[in-house]
């Protein structure tokens, strides 16, 4: 499968509005606490155990993650381009591997809901896209959009 380009730059775009949504509540300590309750009681429905309580250092981790998430989606919503999508795609291998881990170590049935959608969107940001000519963009999965200009005064 092989997408042109406005087609990747859409997904790129829909990828960061996905972060958005899903990733707002861990910006900020209070947000965090009301999502921790939220996932925790959705954790117990799909038959796993409540989760952990999390002190001061684990919160202040997940605000960290929450907040560069949230820029990074913003940066990809304003200059969307296939070199942040291949470097997206790279990051959510990255989450789904340790969503994987943290799955086989607690078996949390809620980490599903995560690891799914995170490895899709991975792989769609890593799909080939069509030069304007035609030709696949597969071999050289992180060029930018923009030709280098040399640096001779030409």
């Amino acid at each position: 499968m092989q997408l042109s380009r406005s087609a990747f730059l859409t997904v790129v775009r829909a990828s960061a509005v996905y972060d958005l949504l899903l990733t707002a509540p861990f910006a900020t300590p209070w947000t965090f606490a009301l999502a921790h309750a939220q996932l925790s009681s959705l954790n117990r429905s799909l038959g796993g155990d409540a989760l952990p309580d999390f002190g001061p250092f684990h919160v202040l981790f997940a605000c960290l993650m929450g907040s560069i998430v949230l820029v990074w989606s913003v940066l990809r919503l304003r200059a969307a381009s296939v070199t942040l999508g291949r470097y997206d795609g790279v990051g959510r291998f990255l989450f789904s591997t340790w969503m994987a881990w943290a799955l086989a170590a607690s078996g949390a049935p809620l980490l599903w809901l995560f690891l799914v959608p995170e490895f899709c969107w991975g792989v769609a940001q890593w799909l080939p896209v069509a030069q304007g000519d035609g030709s696949s963009a597969a071999r050289a999965p992180f060029t930018s959009a923009a030709p280098m200009r040399s640096s001779r005064g030409g």
